[in-house]
């Protein structure tokens, strides 16, 4: 039989226990009073990241249940704010064909076509009354000069070269434009935007309307974005709002000889045999804003683009968006420099006295803020770059490319239908 030994009615190894305990809680009582310990453990504690996720983590099974719910609930949100922006762009689509009819006119304008009436011609100026006393004044000192340069002065049909002018002012739009691309653009009479019609796939077309010209037989060059309003089902929390997902351009049926996207180089070639030399030529890509309608083709397959590709990518739906969203509807501010005045004073209450940064460093930095190409390729690409949003009002040249209205800002339901 086992010897149990006892200590005023108590097992031995009880009171030994008891003793251990003592021990380590003095022990530890001890440890906790010394500084180096007390800070080493501190610099423990701060280490530990302490994130959202981390604290999920920590939670009861119970309230993790009733978190999953308010997901579900999050989803059927998202699915309501989808029908929110079809409905937006239904709207878009009705207000379009009200401002139509105002374009067609200005497009008489600008082309010569119809010449406006003087009710039609009257704008009161901000320094009106100034320029009117200043007026008054040159007339009575030089009355007769002034009679014999308005008749001498120019009458040019419309106003020349309106839409060119506007990719000179718009450095996004200028530093796509070479040299030689210069002369068709002077040809360009209108720029107008289609939205597609109730029932079809959302997307809108930009189309160039030129005058007959000694470059190309085409009369009208379309380049079509293609857009989507429903959440991704892999990632329904990502869903911002309508996207530019892809584009297709068009052929551009250029005259013998007129094709400024390529150009034809000269190459020597030795034969290795013989070692004569021979010089042949053949036609590589060549850099021009009519490239614009020959547009890189988004993924559909999933794969992530490479980075050059997808920077190219960004920058077209940014340019696109940009044509949609500011220069068609305010083109005549863009021509006199009032919008990029405007666009400029943003700017700088924005950056204050920060760094600037070259146009293609903007524009890099600006992919973080376009919309997603598609959810696959963006799961797909490096976990290094952020996905691409649009957190608040863009600037000239560096426009977001969320596809809703002008009239909206951003953020919620209502707020996010922008306004650049």
């Amino acid at each position: 039989m086992a010897d149990h030994s006892f200590s005023d009615g108590v097992p031995s190894d009880s009171v030994e226990a008891a003793k251990n305990a003592s021990n380590t809680e003095k022990l530890t009582d001890q440890v906790m009073q010394n500084p180096r310990v007390l800070a080493a453990l501190q610099e423990r504690l701060d280490s530990v990241p302490h994130t959202p996720s981390s604290y999920i983590e920590t939670l009861p099974k119970a309230v993790k249940r009733r978190i999953n719910a308010l997901k579900q609930l999050q989803v059927r949100c998202a699915h309501i704010e989808a029908k929110f922006y079809e409905e937006v762009h239904d709207l878009e689509r009705k207000y379009a064909a009200l401002y139509q009819p105002l374009f067609d006119k200005r497009r008489e304008f600008i082309t010569g076509d119809v010449e406006p009436t003087d009710a039609e011609s009257e704008w009161h100026s901000e320094n009106e009354e100034e320029e009117k006393l200043a007026g008054d004044m040159k007339n009575k000192v030089v009355i007769t000069e002034k009679e014999a340069a308005t008749a001498e002065e120019p009458n040019p049909k419309g106003i020349p070269e309106f839409w060119f002018t506007i990719f000179r002012n718009v450095d996004m739009l200028s530093e796509l434009v070479q040299e030689y691309d210069e002369p068709i653009l002077k040809h360009l009479q209108d720029i107008k935007v289609k939205f597609s019609d109730p029932g079809q796939p959302m997307s809108f077309v930009l189309e160039f309307h030129f005058e007959p010209n000694d470059y190309f037989t085409n009369s009208v060059l379309t380049k079509t974005y293609k857009m989507k309003s429903e959440p991704d089902k892999a990632d329904p929390f990502s869903f911002e709002g309508p996207e530019i997902v892809d584009c297709d351009g068009c052929t551009i049926d250029w005259k013998k000889g007129k094709n400024v996207t390529v150009k034809t180089i000269k190459k020597k070639q030795k034969h290795k045999g013989r070692g004569t030399v021979r010089t042949i030529t053949k036609q590589v890509p060549n850099e021009s804003f009519f490239n614009f309608f020959n547009p890189l083709k988004a993924s559909g397959d999933g794969e992530s683009l490479d980075e050059d590709s997808e920077f190219t990518l960004a920058s077209d739906f940014e340019i696109g968006h940009f044509f949609r969203e500011r220069i068609v509807p305010r083109a005549v501010l863009y021509f006199t420099g009032e919008a990029i005045e405007d666009d400029d004073n943003f700017e700088e209450g924005e950056e204050g006295e920060e760094e600037k940064v070259t146009r293609r460093e903007k524009t890099r930095m600006m992919q973080k803020l376009t919309p997603r190409r598609n959810p696959a390729s963006r799961r797909n690409a490096s976990s290094s770059r952020k996905r691409r949003r649009v957190p608040g009002r863009p600037t000239v040249g560096t426009p977001g490319l969320w596809a809703g209205p002008r009239s909206l800002p951003q953020h919620n339901p209502v707020d996010r239908a922008y306004s650049i």
